[in-house]
C-alpha cells in the first residue's frame, strides 16, 4: 500500500534510458488486432502495458505520440469508438494495449458493461501485463467515474500508474495543483504507482519520460 510520504516525485531518467526508449519507439510499431472477448486475446508471450481511460480522454493520441506516429491509433471525437482491445506491436519487443474506455453516456447500460466487462477480463490474470496507464483528463482530474476503474484495477493487483492527459491546457500552478491533489486520492490505493506524469500529446510533454516510464516497466 502506498503511503503519502512513500510518494515519489515525477520521475527523473537519465540521458541514456531517454534515448533508448527513443529508439525502441522509432523501430517499426504495428497494429496487430483487435479483441472482441477475452477468447480472442494474443499469447502473452510478449510484455504488455495498457492505456485505460474515460471515453475522449485522449488515450488513442497519447498512443500515437509515444509512438511517434500519426495515426497507428485511430482518434476520434465520437466517445465510445474503441470497442475492442486493441494490441500494438512496438520493434517485436512489447505490446501496447489500448483498453475500451469507460463513462461513455450514450451507450446503453448494456453495451457499456460488455465494453468494460471486456476490459475487466483482460485485466484478470493477464501474466505478460507489467502496468496500466490510467489516464485522466488534467482539466478535470479524478472524477466519481474513475472509481470504478480504479477499484476494478485494484482488486485485480495489477500495477497502474496515472498520466494526466491534455496538461497544455493548463497553467503551471494549476497542473501543479491536480498533480498533487491526484496524488493524494490514490496515495492508500493498494495497486497505485507513486507517481503521476502529465503530458501532453499535442506539444510533446513528457512523452519521452512515458516512454522511459514503459520501458522500465517492462524491464527493456
Amino acid at each position: 500500500m502506498t503511503d503519502e510520504a512513500d510518494i515519489e516525485p515525477a520521475a527523473t531518467f537519465e540521458p541514456e534510458a531517454i534515448e533508448a526508449a527513443r529508439v525502441l519507439f522509432a523501430h517499426p510499431v504495428r497494429f496487430l488486432m483487435g479483441a472482441a472477448a477475452v477468447t480472442q486475446l494474443p499469447p502473452d508471450d510478449l510484455p504488455e502495458v495498457a492505456f485505460a481511460g474515460r471515453s475522449n480522454v485522449g488515450k488513442s493520441s497519447l498512443i500515437n505520440a509515444v509512438t511517434g506516429r500519426k495515426d497507428l491509433a485511430r482518434a476520434s471525437n465520437e466517445p465510445g469508438r474503441t470497442r475492442e482491445v486493441n494490441f500494438f506491436v512496438a520493434d517485436e519487443k512489447l505490446r501496447l494495449v489500448d483498453l475500451p474506455g469507460y463513462g461513455w453516456a450514450r451507450a446503453s447500460k448494456s453495451v457499456a458493461r460488455k465494453f468494460q466487462d471486456l476490459g475487466r477480463d483482460y485485466l484478470r490474470g493477464r501474466a505478460s501485463l507489467k502496468r496500466v496507464y490510467l489516464l485522466i483528463d488534467a482539466r478535470h482530474g479524478l472524477k466519481e467515474v474513475d472509481a470504478d476503474a480504479l477499484d476494478a484495477l485494484d482488486e485485480s493487483a495489477v500495477s497502474y500508474q496515472i498520466v494526466l492527459t491534455k496538461a497544455d491546457k493548463l497553467r503551471g500552478s494549476d497542473l501543479s495543483q491536480v498533480t498533487a491533489e491526484t496524488l493524494r486520492k490514490i496515495a492508500r490505493r493498494p495497486a497505485a504507482f507513486p507517481r503521476v506524469l502529465a503530458t501532453s500529446a499535442e506539444k510533446g510533454t513528457s512523452i519521452p519520460e512515458l516512454r522511459a516510464e514503459i520501458l522500465a516497466a517492462c524491464d527493456l
